[in-house]
């Protein structure tokens, strides 16, 4: 009875053994790294993944891609953070909620010498968060992540697409301007434009303790109004998003559409030889009175990161990918095959990148952008809700202009 219940004891523990070292990724010597990309980057992921086993044949690498969106990746690590993925894309204005949640390895040493050297100062800012009165770099940057216009040179001109209303000049209703007034990301150019915005103050742990909002001022009622007037007309496609957006470039019922560089490829191949793209237009500020103006929309400027898990169990092994993923070589890459604008300056440089149209739009918007950093969080749903209400209120007539943007501010502020 003894024998059998040490040997059973002695089973349990190997057991028991294997399962950690399972878990580990040690059983047959193999080092397990997830890396969690976007759906539509899985596959460029996947040829990372593969080269770089090829160049370290001293390492036994299991790398599982799985798709896992950047806007809403916070979310999901934090949910188990301990068990999220080793390497993970995300938008820099997702740091400091990740690094609250201690999700997040800071980069250090002569990687970090490395990547600040090889990558724009505007990229590496956006991924510098200052924790307890010390600054440090928690993500390393691949492209920028803003948006500007793509339009159809058949039915318009570089001239046209300066403004708004040279846009909607060529525009019928079933040729129409898209932008996607209900989502904030994009509507909030227009405060950013007359230099409306907020302020966000942060405790030592990156918690939001006090947050402002000044678009509900006299001049936000007018930037306001103005959007009002867009979403009425029926030349402006007020409620469009990706689907909408690509689907109209291919139905020619979209003819100009205001979005990032991630539909590049869709919206070219629909357009082929017609495929054009420019900054963001000019819009008509205080319209029919004498102090009408046309002004510049100003587009939130964000990077997207390669980030490590902090609890990664093979946190150096997943430095050395996330370096890999973001190198000059992949940055051009990455720009062959989704036109991902490079933050690598020498990948920035190749004659490919200088020459191609989205980059020129890209540079050109970046003078009119602004640094997608110490955003509120509480920005996005109230946002949402004031687009949606124009929207409605375009379908029914009813929108009280006042009272709806005092209710999206009173939602943002803390």
């Amino acid at each position: 009875m003894k024998k059998t219940l040490k040997f059973a004891g002695l089973a349990l523990a190997l057991t028991t053994a294997g399962l950690v070292a399972c878990k580990n990724g040690t059983t047959d010597g193999s080092i397990k790294l997830t890396v969690w990309v976007s759906e539509s980057d899985k596959t460029f992921a996947t040829s990372v993944a593969n080269e770089f086993k090829k160049q370290h044949p001293d390492k036994n690498y299991d790398i599982v891609i799985d798709i896992q969106g950047e806007n809403d990746v916070a979310t999901r690590v934090l949910n188990d953070v301990e068990n999220a993925a080793d390497v993970y894309s995300c938008a820099n204005d997702q740091l400091s909620k990740l690094i609250n949640g201690d999700a997040l390895a800071q980069i250090a040493g002569a990687r970090l010498e490395r990547v600040k050297q090889a990558n724009s100062e505007g990229s590496i800012d956006s991924a510098t968060v200052t924790v307890n009165g010390k600054e440090g770099v928690y993500g390393m940057p691949y492209t920028d992540n803003t948006f500007f216009l793509y339009y159809n040179k058949a039915a318009l001109t570089e001239t046209d697409v300066r403004s708004i209303d040279g846009i909607l000049a060529k525009c019928g209703t079933n040729k129409k301007f898209a932008f996607p007034m209900t989502d904030g990301w994009y509507s909030s150019s227009f405060f950013f434009g007359k230099g409306l915005g907020y302020e966000v103050t942060y405790d030592n742990n990156l918690a939001e303790t006090k947050i402002t909002c000044d678009f509900d001022n006299a001049t936000g009622e007018a930037v306001t109004e103005a959007m009002w007037t867009l979403v009425k007309d029926s030349r402006v496609k007020a409620d469009s998003n990706d689907s909408k957006i690509t689907a109209g470039f291919n139905d020619g019922s979209i003819i100009a559409g205001v979005s990032g560089i991630w539909n590049r490829t869709t919206i070219e191949g629909y357009l082929g030889q017609n495929f054009a793209c420019a900054k963001l237009p000019t819009y008509t500020f205080n319209k029919g009175k004498s102090n009408e103006e046309q002004v510049q929309l100003v587009s939130f400027a964000g990077y997207k990161l390669m980030g490590v898990n902090n609890y990664s169990k093979h946190k150096t092994d997943a430095m050395d990918f996330a370096e890999f993923y973001t190198n000059k070589e992949n940055q051009i890459k990455h720009f062959e095959d989704r036109g991902f604008v490079p933050t690598d300056k020498g990948a920035r440089a190749d004659e490919k990148v200088q020459a191609d149209v989205c980059v020129k739009a890209i540079t050109a918007q970046l003078q009119h952008s602004k640094i997608q950093k110490e955003v509120p969080s509480t920005l996005w749903v109230p946002m949402e809700g004031l687009g949606s209400a124009m929207v409605t209120g375009a379908q029914t007539g009813n929108f009280n202009l006042k009272s709806q943007l005092k209710a999206c501010v009173d939602a943002i502020e803390k």
